[in-house]
């Protein structure tokens, strides 16, 4: 069965945009959030998501069926992938 995966990612980072590139090379469906891009009150919900599953709110915060990674920590998401 697929996990669902969800990133919450800022346009400008780096990292974020390592995390998609392996996801893509993979072909993993996932959703992605650009948090900076984001306005007003769906900007502070989307915040309140990101900090419920990683207090610090750093990006890239990635979530794979209940799993949280934080950062681009390519063998934990693969594994966390079953890659």
């Amino acid at each position: 069965m697929e996990k669902e995966v969800k990133i919450y990612t800022l346009s400008t980072c780096s990292h974020c945009k390592s995390v998609k590139k392996l996801l893509d090379k993979h072909n993993i469906e996932y959703e992605f959030t650009d948090v900076d891009l984001l306005k007003g009150e769906e900007r502070k919900a989307t915040l309140e998501e990101v900090k419920k599953l990683n207090p610090r709110s750093s990006f890239p915060t990635i979530s794979i069926g209940d799993k949280v990674i934080v950062g681009y920590k390519e063998n934990e998401i693969k594994e966390a992938l079953g890659l």
